[in-house]
């Protein structure tokens, strides 16, 4: 039973998401509080935290920052503001998604379910390699040239999603959907950054290879000739 941790400071939307989750299946456990949150997950992980950004010690920006820190647990956002910046911040610091209030508690169980099922592990062997690439999909775990890349959950997804097919054009939008991010969020750009990070700890690696190639206006590859 997936078990999701609730960060919601108002009492009466907290208890409809419980309400929801619990009769879609999971086990949920609530606080009002940032800190509280970042203990409880210290404590007792949660599979996905749903979390308020608006919360009364620490935003759920900051909350999520810290989280960061020490864990890749999947975050869903939700918030009174439905601007394009607000977005764009959630995802670039980590949430695999933003839900703006109101809304509808069938569609964040929906949401819930579709991230989870993303995350789930792939019935794949253990490891695989790929050119200067070796792929371990039970411990998360790329080796570059036999080097260990410290990656995030989602630089793992994407760059996992680009060695399975070489040579292949993803747009932002079907990398998107490869990290486990709705491609209907509007954080396409984002993918742009998350290349980025990518790019810079290859290089740590190999200097001179460029593996990921950008094709303007499409999208990005894997070129193993470029590695």
């Amino acid at each position: 039973m997936p078990h999701i941790l609730i960060v919601e400071d108002e009492a009466a939307i907290a208890d409809t998401l419980i309400f929801a989750l619990q009769g879609d299946g999971h086990s949920t456990h609530w606080v009002t509080l940032g800190s509280a949150a970042l203990e409880q997950q210290r404590l007792h992980p949660a599979d996905l935290i749903i979390l308020d950004i608006g919360l009364p010690d620490i935003s759920g920006f900051e909350t999520c920052r810290q989280l960061r820190r020490f864990s890749e647990v999947p975050v869903m956002f939700l918030s009174a503001r439905d601007g394009e910046i607000d977005r764009v911040v959630g995802l670039e610091i980590g949430a695999d998604d933003y839900v703006v209030k109101p809304f509808s508690p069938r569609e964040v169980a929906a949401r819930v379910r579709a991230i989870l099922k993303r995350i789930a592990p792939r019935s794949e062997p253990e490891g695989r390699a790929q050119g200067p690439f070796e792929v371990d999909t039970v411990r998360m775990q790329i080796l570059y040239h036999r080097q260990p890349l410290s990656l995030t959950r989602h630089e793992f997804r994407l760059l996992q999603c680009l060695l399975e097919q070489p040579e292949r054009v993803f747009s932002r939008e079907q990398l998107l959907d490869a990290v486990g991010v709705p491609a209907d969020a509007g954080y396409e750009r984002n993918i742009d950054s998350h290349i980025k990070s990518l790019r810079a700890k290859l290089r740590q690696v190999a200097v001179d290879a460029e593996p990921i190639q950008t094709h303007r206006g499409v999208g990005y590859s894997y070129s193993p000739s470029h590695r």
